[in-house]
């Protein structure tokens, strides 16, 4: 499953980052990197970005950024 597919207030653990681009490599940079625990905790009205907590700190991503993340849920 992916990490825009994951429900509001769930965790799950990240198994990988799709891609090997600039998008993919910024994600990883922001801490989403294989075996990372992240809590999907919010959306912006309009369902975009979403609002993360990763690594004790928030996070926003936008959806089509979270479809590249391949989390397990927790």
């Amino acid at each position: 499953m992916t990490l825009d597919a994951l429900a509001f207030g769930r965790s799950a653990r990240v198994c990988a980052v799709r891609g090997e681009d600039e998008i993919s490599l910024r994600l990883m940079e922001m801490g989403l990197t294989p075996g990372v625990e992240v809590q999907l905790v919010g959306a912006a009205p309009l369902g975009d970005p979403l609002e993360l907590i990763v690594r004790g700190y928030r996070l926003s991503v936008r959806r089509v950024e979270a479809a590249r993340v391949e989390v397990e849920p927790l």
